[in-house]
């Protein structure tokens, strides 16, 4: 692989802006690139769940990788989410993100007809990851959404196998037993990139260095401050810094969600993001107030 590297830190889940017909909307990237650069995160995760990659198209997910890679002009890294139903659009994908400069691919399961065994998985993503063999490949497990529920363990040891880019897993689940084995395994051999942010306290206790997250986005200073008292040994603040988290995860969570609510924040915060591409509803003007007067009484926004 080329100029492979651990990730360390924070990895920001990017949002897809897109405008009031649910038509993507590139130039907001420029704003939004400058506001990833100035919160000291490691790298953007691009066209993920929270990008709403599985609702847009190949050319828009061409298009907004694009943008990312040249704007971020190697001030962090661009981490380009690749997966699909369909394997051939995921090995297109993959191989432009090569092409483009990215430097790592990551892969959800496909979700509408599913891998029924680990093997059935792991020959899924072997053209997919030899596609941008000269990248890091990680397997992006997140069961809550694809419904594929395999042993992460068991894909790591036998994946490795076939798959010499594979070099860990974008653990989005909250079996911390399992992520754990993961991350043991080996002895440490593969990275894992913690999902859940309201839990990361919990995924560093266990040993992982990075997090891929929507909030990141618009929280960066709490999670660093999580990864630091982390390092320190300050139990007790990073508790704290969680908590200050879940706040605002509950809120998101409130409005819709991750995506939903996530976008709406951004919007809040002067980034336009727009609203979600259907069949995601839009959030309405009086969803907007009750929103920013939620943030507003736990210290989010200024009054």
């Amino acid at each position: 692989m080329k100029n492979y590297q651990r990730l360390k830190g924070l990895v920001a889940a990017s949002f897809t802006p897109m405008d009031a017909c649910g038509k993507v909307n590139l130039s907001t990237i420029n704003k939004y690139v400058e506001l990833i650069a100035q919160s000291d995160v490691t790298g953007v995760f691009v066209c993920g769940t929270t990008g709403e990659s599985l609702s847009l198209t190949t050319d828009e997910r061409k298009r907004i990788l694009e943008k990312w890679i040249t704007l971020a002009n190697g001030r962090f890294k661009v981490i380009a989410h690749v997966g699909s139903n369909s394997i051939f659009e995921a090995m297109e994908l993959a191989r432009h993100a090569a092409e483009n400069g990215a430097d790592a691919i990551a892969a959800m399961a496909p979700c509408f007809f599913k891998p029924e065994s680990v093997k059935d998985l792991i020959d899924y993503f072997v053209p997919i990851a030899k596609s941008a063999e000269e990248l890091p490949f990680y397997y992006y497990n997140m069961p809550s959404m694809t419904g594929v529920s395999l042993p992460v363990v068991t894909f790591l040891e036998e994946g490795k196998k076939v798959i010499p880019n594979l070099v860990g897993t974008k653990y989005t689940h909250n079996n911390l037993m399992e992520m754990g084995e993961c991350i043991a395994l080996n002895n440490g051999e593969f990275e894992v990139l913690h999902g859940y942010d309201e839990i990361l306290i919990s995924g560093l206790v266990f040993g992982a260095t990075a997090g891929v997250g929507s909030t990141y986005n618009y929280l960066p200073e709490v999670y660093h401050g999580i990864f630091k008292a982390m390092e320190e040994g300050d139990i007790q603040k990073a508790r704290g810094l969680q908590m200050k988290s879940i706040e605002v995860v509950k809120i998101v969570i409130k409005y819709g969600g991750g995506v939903r609510g996530g976008k709406a924040i951004m919007n809040l915060m002067g980034i336009e993001c727009g609203p979600c591409r259907l069949p995601i509803s839009p959030v309405s003007q009086e969803e907007y107030k009750r929103l920013k007067k939620d943030l507003v009484e736990i210290g989010f926004l200024p009054k």
